[in-house]
């Protein structure tokens, strides 16, 4: 299969308004659950989920936690402006960026920018009882020099030290829920719109699959013996963008970044790199890492900015194709053990453009729970290829049993 040359058009769906979940329910784990199962359907509660899976398997969870990441400012002509913060840029760390005091820069997308043409924003307001000023400057030079396209690059300044950047977040962000919920966000939304094991800062989405799960969830699943594992992926604004090119050739996948540790490598290897994937994020991430590993095959001095896999390296023919096709995934993900080993670090720190698609043949994602998706999306095309271009009839079925779509509605455990 010709997988640039797939159109979009035929991942269209019709999903009516109603069918959009614009709240979650009250109880997470009461959610439906659609199970596919080798082609047969069928549907349960999710909170049943572990009764469908194998003993002793491994299921990997995103755990990163979605920021405030929306801010206004009112300019003195009264002009609302709004900054959408989407990845750091000084310093470029996640987890340094949130630790900041002082100064920090940001790229973001700007609400109302044609109003925003110079000078500084300025915002006063409170935090642990200390008055603080919150000043953004639209730095024009370097979002030039950055290249990223509809992102600004931001600087942020204040004037209390003992104020971090999490801390201003906390207090004056906005939790962005998706765009078409048509709605504002609630106070609600910062418990439902982030898993119960959410701990990394630095989404701008949830990775919504993971929103069903509870405590009493992940107990039983330690009850039925599987091994549970963590990495990190800082979904990104471009998960809700779509694909407007009439060919997916045409689509720009967006950079996510991603953190595995060492302990859940040894763990994928000791599972023999067969894997549950909890969410879209988990599976971009474990399929990420093989190429990773085989990269690391031919080049074991490569930095982590060399890892990076671009959008359509697994459907390349040419010499890195060609390596994958000798490498098992135990030896990808043991190229990786080892170099992590060599420079002497306990995480892998790297990022991703993956697109997958159908003509893309899994590596290490053996069994999938996710949301349904939107109509021609690059999550969609995701589905499609893991059950072999069956996600029509996965589809019909939940639209003809009143299945809830999209972020806060119900889910699907996928076995190919």
């Amino acid at each position: 299969m010709d997988t640039k040359h797939i159109k979009i058009s035929d991942f269209n769906y019709e999903l009516p308004d109603c069918r959009i979940a614009k709240f979650p329910l009250e109880e997470r784990d009461h959610s439906k659950l659609l199970i596919y199962n080798h082609g047969s359907l069928s549907d349960d509660v999710f909170y049943n989920l572990p009764q469908y899976l194998p003993k002793n398997a491994l299921m990997v969870f995103n755990n990163t936690k979605v920021i405030q990441a929306r801010m206004h400012f009112r300019k003195e002509t009264g002009a609302l402006i709004e900054v959408f913060l989407m990845e750091p840029a000084e310093p470029v760390d996640y987890e340094l960026m949130f630790q900041t005091t002082g100064h920090c820069s940001w790229l973001c997308m700007i609400g109302n920018l044609k109003k925003w043409k110079d000078g500084s924003l300025k915002r006063d307001f409170e935090i642990k009882d200390q008055k603080l000023t919150l000043t953004a400057t639209l730095n024009r030079d370097e979002s030039e020099h950055s290249g990223t396209g509809t992102n600004y690059w931001v600087d942020f300044d204040w004037d209390n030290d003992n104020i971090n950047f999490a801390d201003i977040l906390e207090t004056v962000g906005e939790l962005p829920i998706p765009p078409y919920l048509n709605r504002e966000t609630q106070e609600s939304d910062k418990t439902t719109y982030q898993t119960v094991y959410s701990k990394i800062k630095g989404s701008v989405a949830a990775p919504t699959a993971g929103l069903h799960f509870t405590d009493r969830v992940l107990n039983a699943l330690d009850e039925h013996g599987i091994d549970r594992e963590e990495v990190t992926l800082h979904v990104g604004a471009g998960t809700f963008k779509p694909v407007k090119s009439e060919e997916i050739d045409g689509h720009e996948m967006h950079t996510e970044y991603i953190v595995v540790h060492r302990h859940s490598l040894v763990k994928l290897v000791n599972h023999e790199c067969n894997a549950i994937a909890v969410g879209t994020t988990s599976v971009r991430t474990l399929e990420s890492l093989y190429y990773i590993g085989v990269k690391l095959a031919t080049n074991s001095d490569a930095t982590e900015e060399e890892l990076h896999v671009n959008q359509w390296e697994p459907y390349d023919n040419g010499r890195d194709g060609k390596i994958a096709e000798g490498i098992s995934p135990v030896e990808a993900i043991q190229n990786i053990i080892d170099w992590l080993d060599r420079c002497g670090v306990e995480a892998l720190h790297s990022s991703t453009q993956i697109i997958i698609a159908p003509g893309y043949e899994y590596k290490i994602v053996k069994m999938l729970v996710t949301n349904f998706h939107q109509p021609q999306s690059t999550l969609l095309l995701l589905v499609s290829a893991f059950v072999k271009g069956d996600w029509k009839s996965i589809y019909d079925y939940a639209l003809g049993h009143d299945f809830r779509f999209l972020s806060y509605g119900d889910s699907s455990l996928l076995i190919p």
